[in-house]
């Protein structure tokens, strides 16, 4: 199981506080014989619709020597669980959770 990023928790309560339900800490896919882990799996009820949100989350802190290497290796990152999460769970959209300042 990898590292959690350092504002992991944070993104957790925030995403709880509006009035999300984190169902996957973290969201696991299964490509091939590998296994992928995004940061957060979330779904969120919406009473008008009567349907539920599913979200994944990646959070990303670029605490790394250079911005823009961690730049790239983000959108990669995002890139291919996007890829995957189109053909896995293709209602869970995918989001890049990063600091402000970045």
């Amino acid at each position: 199981m990898p590292a959690k990023d350092r504002f992991h928790d944070s993104v957790k309560v925030a995403l709880q506080k509006d009035g999300w339900i984190i169902t996957h800490d973290p969201l696991t896919l299964e490509i091939g014989l590998r296994q992928v882990y995004i940061d957060l799996g979330a779904e969120k009820l919406i009473a008008a619709q009567k349907d539920n949100r599913e979200i994944a989350i990646e959070v990303k802190t670029f605490a790394g020597a250079s911005s823009i290497t961690e730049f790239h290796l983000a959108v990669g990152q995002f890139l291919n669980y996007r890829s995957i999460l189109r053909r896995q769970q293709p209602n869970r959209l995918l989001y890049l959770a990063v600091a402000i300042e970045t």
